[in-house]
């Protein structure tokens, strides 16, 4: 009954107007906490919206970074096939521009460490047909000659080999050399007659002389020539068009058959 007096009474003052100062009172006592409550609750929602949309982000970066990094793996790989395609396809063509000539592609597995030596080691041996002597070479030219042959493996003697010496051909003026491998890489032609003319740029192929490489085999470009009137015989310093920093695979002459034995290592 109380309640429902005052009840009662609280209304009728309110109609009467007796209540308004009480109430413009109360608001004035009330307005600063609730604009601290309000404002605190708009902080909390932004918060916690602020954490729902960085959780979100996160995955969503952390999704991106999967895309890229597969992304970037399949274009590695993609250079990887495109490189091999193409270097494929310039042995492809050496081969189908030499049909006199049978080859066997292989594969460089190895190479050796040591700077007076130089070898390579290829995928291909006794059992697909490969035999001492035969010629080694890429689309960019001679790369060297069998001297040893395992079951499905060989090692590769290199032109630049100290030991090694092919008999070379200036293609210009036709005059004739033994291209030989120095220490530590590179190529000199000895033995040209001071009769001959050799110019830097000149390139120098295989003459075939000695038969142990085919004739007309790309070996290098001639860099520098040491000619002294006193000598017998003319020097050219060669480099050869074959980088052998960088090779993966070459081709074997399997259909040439060496008269001299290879150096073995």
């Amino acid at each position: 009954m109380l309640l429902i007096f005052l009840t009662l009474a609280g209304m009728a003052l309110n109609e009467l107007g007796y209540l308004e100062p009480i109430q413009r009172w109360m608001l004035r006592l009330l307005a600063p906490p609730q604009r601290t409550l309000a404002s605190i609750a708009d902080g909390l929602s932004e918060l916690f919206t602020t954490l729902r949309e960085l959780g979100t982000l996160r995955r969503e970066n952390e999704a991106l970074h999967g895309l890229a990094d597969r992304l970037m793996i399949e274009n590695v790989q993609l250079k990887e096939v495109e490189a091999e395609n193409e270097e494929l396809r310039r042995l492809l063509q050496f081969s189908r521009a030499n049909p006199h000539q049978e080859h066997r592609a292989a594969e460089v597995i190895g190479r050796d460490p040591s700077t007076f030596l130089s070898y390579l080691t290829i995928d291909v041996g006794s059992e697909q047909g490969i035999g001492p002597g035969m010629p080694v070479v890429t689309d960019r030219g001679l790369v060297g000659r069998i001297a040893e042959v395992g079951f499905s493996s060989s090692k590769v003697l290199l032109i630049i080999d100290a030991r090694s010496s092919v008999n070379g051909l200036v293609q210009s003026s036709r005059a004739s050399g033994v291209v030989e491998g120095v220490l530590g890489g590179g190529l000199v032609m000895n033995y040209i007659s001071q009769d001959q003319p050799v110019s830097v740029g000149d390139v120098v192929l295989t003459s075939g002389l000695g038969g142990n490489f085919p004739k007309g085999l790309v070996i290098g470009q001639v860099v520098a020539v040491h000619q002294q009137d006193i000598e017998m015989f003319q020097q050219a310093q060669v480099r050869p068009t074959v980088d052998f920093s960088c090779l993966e695979r070459v081709l074997v002459i399997t259909d040439f058959q060496p008269l001299e034995a290879p150096v073995e290592g």
